[in-house]
C-alpha cells in the first residue's frame, strides 16, 4: 500500500527516509523549518549542507510551508533534533492531522525534562500511539542501497506493521517490537558511548580497548534502559547492540568523530564546529547523567565521558580512573547508590 507521507526536519536523516520512501513508491513532503534552505534544496536538489553528493528525486515535494506538509498525510514522520524538537512541535502542533500515523527516527533524551522524543511528541500531540524507529542506519550507507535494518517500535502492532511495510524493501529490512522505551534509551545512550569510543580512536589505544568499552557501555545502555522500565532483550537486539556497533566503528558516525576529535586535544567547541552538523551525544550525556542519578544507577562511562567534554579532564586520566576502579565480578550488579 502507498501512502501520503510528510516529513519534518532537513537533516540527513530526514533526507535521507524520504528517498528511500520515495523509492518504495510513496508520496513524500519534505518540510524544513528555514524557507530559504527548503527554496535551496528544491532547486538544486541536494541538502548539500547535511547530505551533499545524493540526489533529491524531482518527485519529493520540498516545503517550509506547513500547511502544505500537512495537507492529507497518513504517516507524519519527525526527524528534529532532540533537543529542538519542542520548539518545532509547540508550533506545528495545533495544526498536525489528528488521524495520521506519527513516527519518530530521533535520537537522544531532552535536557531538564529528561523526557524522550515520544514522549515530547504525546505531551504536544496528544496521542499515545508514537511509532519509535531506530536501529544501526549510517544514513550513507542508507542512501547508498546498501543492506540495513532497523526496529519499528509501538504499543500498538498495527501501526508498527504499517510502518515497517512502508519502509521495507529488498535492502532494508524493518521488525517490529512494542517497547518503545528501550528502543528510545537505546538509541539515545549508544551516542554517548559513541563518543568514548571516538576518544579512543583519537588516543589510538587500540581494540581491546574498543571492544571493553562497547562491552561495557552495553552493561550501561541496559542497565539505565531496565531501571526505566524497559525489557532486557531489547539492548541485545538492533536497537540496542546493533546501533551501539555501528556507531562506535562508522567513520560517518557523527558521535564517534567528535570524541576522536577530543581524543586528539581538540576541545569540544572547535570539535561541534568542524562537524557542522548537531552531535546529538553532547546534550544526551547530560540528560543521561541525570537520568542516572535520578534512578540511583551506576554509570561510570557516562560519568566519563561526561568529565572529558564539560569538566575538561584529560581523557588518559578519566581512562586511567575507570581501570582502576574496585575490581568486581563481571555479572555483579553494582550497589545501589
Amino acid at each position: 500500500m502507498n501512502h501520503n507521507i510528510t516529513i519534518i526536519g532537513d537533516g540527513a536523516m530526514a533526507t535521507v527516509c524520504s528517498i528511500l520512501l520515495h523509492g518504495n513508491g510513496h508520496k513524500i513532503t519534505l518540510w524544513s523549518a528555514f524557507p530559504d534552505y527548503a527554496l535551496q534544496m528544491s532547486g538544486c536538489r541536494e541538502n548539500t549542507k547535511f547530505l551533499p553528493g545524493f540526489s533529491i528525486p524531482a518527485g519529493i515535494k520540498i516545503t517550509s510551508d506547513y500547511k502544505i506538509a500537512f495537507k492529507n498525510p497518513d504517516i507524519i514522520i519527525n526527524a528534529v533534533p532532540c533537543q529542538y524538537l519542542r520548539g518545532v512541535w509547540e508550533k506545528l502542533s495545533g495544526d498536525a492531522p489528528k488521524g495520521a500515523i506519527y513516527v519518530s527516527v530521533t535520537k537522544g533524551i531532552e535536557n531538564n525534562s529528561l523526557a524522550r522524543p515520544s514522549e515530547i511528541l504525546k505531551e504536544l500531540l496528544r496521542t499515545d500511539e508514537i511509532v519509535v524507529f531506530s536501529g544501526p542506519n549510517i544514513a550513507i550507507e542508507l542512501v547508498q542501497g546498501l543492506p540495513a535494518t532497523a526496529v519499528a517500535a509501538c504499543k500498538n502492532p498495527q501501526n508498527a506493521k504499517i510502518v515497517q511495510s512502508a519502509f521495507s524493501n529488498s535492502t532494508f529490512r524493518v521488525y517490529t517490537n512494542q517497547d518503545t522505551t528501550g528502543v528510545e534509551v537505546a538509541g539515545a545512550m549508544k551516542n554517548v558511548i559513541a563518543i568514548a569510543a571516538g576518544i579512543i580512536d583519537g588516543l589510538k589505544i587500540g581494540n581491546n580497548a574498543k571492544a571493553a568499552l562497547l562491552t561495557r557501555g552495553l552493561v550501561e545502555i541496559s542497565r539505565l534502559g531496565v531501571a526505566m522500565g524497559a525489557k532486557p532483550e531489547t539492548f541485545t537486539g538492533l536497537a540496542g547492540l546493533g546501533d551501539l556497533v555501528t556507531t562506535c566503528i562508522s567513520p560517518h558516525g557523527r558521535n564517534r568523530r567528535l570524541g576522536e576529535l577530543i581524543g586528539r586535544g581538540v576541545n569540544l567547541d572547535d570539535a561541534q564546529k568542524q562537524i557542522c552538523s548537531v552531535v546529538e551525544g553532547v546534550a544526551t550525556t547530560k540528560s543521561m547523567l541525570d537520568l542516572a542519578q535520578k534512578l540511583n544507577v551506576d554509570m561510570p562511562i557516562t560519568l566519563a565521558v561526561h568529565s572529558i567534554i564539560f569538566g575538561q579532564k584529560p581523557p588518559q586520566l578519566a581512562i586511567r580512573e575507570l581501570m582502576l576502579r574496585e575490581p568486581k565480578n563481571e555479572f555483579e550488579a553494582p550497589p545501589t547508590k
